[in-house]
């Protein structure tokens, strides 16, 4: 055998034990007649000793040619580390060697393996496999296998089925671009990969299974970010027989589980907000509850008092920064310049100081008097050491700009902390949203949510006020999972399609085998997916994913080890008839 024991696991108790060790070379530290190699494995790191006095010379010879990340076979005996290492699992003891073999050899590596390495994102990237071997980069693929595996188990022990469905599926025009695969056999025919397997739940629930789960790999030909990548996981599940409370319930479960047999942590409130309500209160529909500073509409009380920019604005809206009054011109002129940025676009900020002695000084004193100022300051519900910050402009964009400096100065005020979880459900979105290019309304979600019964008299009238039986679920200022009630009936699945700007054949050539499926008899059902790599980051401490996927690709889109995309050779080109006009 290679090795009795694993590098992490020795301890004082096995002095005097004969053992056989393998991993790699952690480092070596030659002092002439004694030579120590730490030997690192997935599991720890022990030390090696050879001693002159005490080792075959052949082997002690052998051990000073070992380099960095060698491959090697340590047999020896444990034995009482005189200067012990409290740092480490194993700093007690350390291993007498008499058999060394080297497994293999290895070229000096291009950074360092150690938990802070001097590798860049890009070098480490093109040596992922070296990459592995850190602390930092194997804990997080380890503490994703911890999370995959408690959401098997919780979902089982309710009587989930795990169950596959189809990678090479058929393109659909609904969300983001598929990314598409040339078929051989059927000329001129593609197969796209799944942006998720939605259909194929329903069908699922049509086929009785009650409760499906997969842990699944889906697909988007997207631009990437931080938080995304073009292929992802997602815990992909479905109920039959249910209504939204039922999936809540069930979801919010397994979120409370995760966090207490992950994180150790027992979460008393799982607020529900609307979709409305989180707009109009915090600028988007995943806010960050971890603190304050809810949005203050101001109109009221700003307009008609002679300051053009509020008077022309639709909306002027703002929020109390606590115990901010402090801040200097200096810091309050960069957070203008931060939301003057093109990505943030806004025009300026107002502000008013809750000074100490309770008067109020604002960046509008030509136009506003003590008394004016107060009644904003009684709005927005200040007290001495505040701090207010004001937006103007047309109503969705300002609070979308409000919105990303609300969390620009949480970051700044350290009130993000990773250690911190608050949940929350975002309930009654809109079934549809209105793109103003084409004119058509598309599917917020997707075309097989349901509306919701109370509106449904309304989808022929005033589409943009329907509401979906939809929800997500927002961590800490993230989505990290989403579902809705499926439509269940042809007749209202056709209906969708209708306002979705769908002729009868398109949706047939499209979806008909949905639709002919729920003839035979489909149960009501509703699911939800959370997007695994994006929850485990954040259980991790972390906003960004790409540490916790074993190979991911670059922001181009790239794997820049295997270097994929690549070009295939005219015979394959041949075989799936394709041609390429490059020009």
């Amino acid at each position: 055998m290679y090795r009795s024991h694993h590098c992490g696991e020795l301890n004082a108790a096995h002095i005097g034990s004969p053992v056989t060790l393998a991993g790699w070379v952690q480092k070596s530290r030659d002092k002439g007649f004694m030579n120590w190699v730490d030997l690192r494995d997935r599991y720890g790191v022990t030390q090696l000793v050879f001693d002159e006095s005490r080792t075959d010379k052949a082997v002690f010879e052998l051990a000073k040619t070992l380099g960095r990340e060698f491959v090697v076979q340590a047999k020896g005996t444990v034995i009482e580390r005189e200067a012990k290492n409290a740092n480490m699992a194993t700093g007690d003891i350390e291993i007498l060697v008499t058999e060394l073999t080297i497994l293999n050899a290895s070229l000096t590596p291009p950074f360092t393996i150690e938990d802070e390495t001097d590798g860049g994102e890009d070098i480490r990237m093109k040596y992922r496999y070296l990459d592995i071997r850190r602390n930092p980069v194997k804990n997080s693929l380890l503490f994703r296998h911890k999370v995959a595996m408690e959401v098997r188990k919780y979902l089982s022990d309710l009587d989930f089925c795990e169950v596959e469905t189809p990678y090479l599926i058929k393109s659909t025009p609904e969300g983001a671009r598929d990314f598409v695969v040339p078929s051989r056999m059927n000329a001129g025919q593609f197969y796209a990969l799944p942006q998720s397997p939605q259909t194929f739940k329903q069908l699922l629930m049509v086929g009785g299974m009650d409760k499906y789960f997969q842990i699944v790999k889906c697909f988007r030909d997207e631009d990437l970010r931080a938080d995304r990548q073009p292929e992802f996981t997602q815990i992909d599940c479905e109920m039959a027989f249910v209504e939204q409370e039922d999936i809540l319930n069930v979801f919010e479960g397994l979120t409370r589980h995760l966090l207490k047999e992950i994180k150790g942590i027992e979460v008393e409130k799982f607020p529900r907000i609307t979709y409305d309500y989180a707009m109009k209160t915090y600028g988007n529909d995943k806010p960050d509850i971890r603190f304050g500073m809810e949005f203050c509409e101001l109109n009221d009380v700003t307009k008609h008092k002679d300051f053009p920019v509020f008077n022309a604005a639709e909306l002027v809206v703002g929020f109390n920064a606590e115990n901010c009054a402090s801040y200097t011109r200096k810091q309050i002129d960069a957070l203008i310049d931060w939301i003057k940025r093109p990505q943030i676009g806004a025009t300026g900020m107002v502000y008013c100081k809750h000074e100490l002695d309770g008067s109020l000084k604002s960046s509008v004193d030509k136009f506003y008097s003590q008394e004016d100022l107060k009644a904003w300051s009684e709005k927005m519900n200040t007290k001495p050491g505040d701090l207010m910050l004001v937006l103007s402009g047309p109503a969705d964009k300002t609070r979308t700009q409000l919105s990303a400096l609300r969390m620009e100065l949480a970051t700044n005020l350290g009130l993000r902390n990773p250690a911190v979880f608050a949940p929350l459900w975002v309930v009654d979105f809109p079934l549809l949203e209105l793109d103003e290019a084409s004119g058509r309304w598309h599917a917020m979600h997707h075309p097989f949510t349901s509306p919701k019964p109370e509106d449904m008299d309304l989808l022929a009238t005033n589409p943009g006020k329907v509401r979906a039986n939809a929800y997500d679920m927002v961590l800490n200022g993230n989505e990290i999972g989403g579902g809705s009630i499926r439509i269940h009936d042809k007749a209202t699945q056709q209906l969708m399609f209708k306002y979705l700007g769908f002729t009868e054949e398109e949706a047939r050539n499209q979806f008909g085998f949905l639709m002919d499926a729920f003839q035979f008899g489909a149960p009501p059902h509703g699911g939800l997916a959370f997007g695994l790599d994006r929850l485990v980051a954040i259980l991790g401490g972390q906003e960004t994913i790409r540490d916790f996927i074993a190979f991911p690709k670059n922001n181009s889109g790239r794997d820049v080890m295997i270097d994929a995309p690549s070009v295939i050779d005219e015979k394959q080109l041949e075989e799936l008839h394709i041609q390429l006009d490059l020009k």
